[in-house]
């Protein structure tokens, strides 16, 4: 009797170890499979060095070929009510520097404003505005409360059909990967001027959040907020608010 006990043990903790095995290779086999499919879509890494020095101008005209309606800035955080964190700051210098360049005719700021004490866009908004950005030229989303979230508002409120987004490499992947399920263009630009603190967790959340968003936009779910249109063809000043 022991010995059939035994092996029933044996069985049911080989059973629940070769179910682990294969859940830890599934979550870890569609964040791969996520990174293998876009990593040929970003086209450009801008590090401290490259942005003091002209962009390589084969990059710069794959870049202008897509015809993008934006540049497309992700949110990534504020230190107060005035100040974009490093990583944030270092995505809208590249995004400035883009559109300086002329790879876009407009900007699109997206990034959470769903807390009191936590606006992301009125500090993005201010930034780029003080970088002489023309404020015609810059359309903010208010409800970008998540990177799904921010690429199907961009397509489902403001009409883009293509776009250039701008975030840190580890991010861009998933980035690139949920526009283009949507159904958008999509290049990217990865941002990555500093070395971030705290860059390891993000790394290991961010395997999560690709299994996440790879379900996601299997089940066809939409954004989290609709609202009204705002044709990023037209004026950036009605998305600003007050």
């Amino acid at each position: 009797m022991k010995k059939k006990t035994k092996k029933r043990v044996f069985r049911l903790l080989t059973g629940l170890i070769c179910l682990a095995a294969v859940a830890v290779l599934a979550v870890f086999g569609i964040s791969e499979y996520v990174r293998w499919t876009t990593k040929d879509d970003i086209i450009l890494s801008f590090t401290s060095d490259a942005m003091k020095e002209e962009i390589d101008e084969e990059s710069l005209t794959e870049l202008k070929e897509l015809d993008a309606d934006c540049i497309l800035v992700l949110g990534a955080g504020i230190l107060d009510a005035d100040t974009p964190s490093p990583m944030l700051q270092d995505r809208l210098d590249a995004g400035i520097r883009l559109y300086r360049e002329g790879v876009a005719p407009k900007i699109l700021l997206t990034g959470d404003n769903g807390q009191i004490g936590h606006n992301e866009i009125h500090v993005m908004l201010n930034y780029v505005k003080n970088a002489g950005i023309p404020e015609e030229d810059i359309f903010c989303d208010h409800a970008g409360f998540s990177t799904y979230d921010s690429m199907y508002r961009a397509s489902s409120i403001f009409g883009v059909q293509r776009a250039v987004v701008v975030t840190q490499r580890y991010h861009e992947y998933r980035a690139v990967y949920i526009g283009k399920a949507l159904g958008l263009e999509v290049k990217g630009v990865s941002s990555d001027q500093k070395r971030y603190s705290g860059q390891f967790m993000r790394d290991i959340r961010e395997i999560l959040a690709r299994d996440k968003d790879f379900f996601k936009i299997k089940s066809k779910a939409e954004s989290l907020l609709g609202g009204e249109v705002i044709p990023i063809s037209g004026s950036g000043l009605v998305s600003h608010g007050e």
